[in-house]
């Protein structure tokens, strides 16, 4: 199991989120899992751009912990070539 605390966020802040969630949801982007599930890995952070316009973030560096590395590497582009 995995809980990260989360992120303080002002009130415009969590509003912003909200927005943005809302919308991949609409998209079909994200899905909800249910709200018993115990899946907080980060806090999604609102970036905001010079023309205004926002995306959200999340840092997901402590799920590198529980992924398997190596178990289907990818090749390197010279060895593929190489090949032909």
């Amino acid at each position: 199991m995995m809980r990260r605390p989360p992120y303080p966020a002002i009130l415009e802040t969590r509003k912003e989120i909200e927005k943005h969630i809302n919308e991949l949801l609409d998209m079909d982007v994200i899905r909800k899992i249910g709200h018993n599930a115990i899946v907080e890995i980060t806090t999604p952070v609102p970036i905001t751009w010079h023309d205004g316009k926002s995306r959200l973030v999340v840092d997901l560096r402590a799920l590198n912990s529980y992924t398997k590395a190596g178990r289907y590497p990818i090749p390197r582009i010279t060895h593929s070539l190489d090949k032909r």
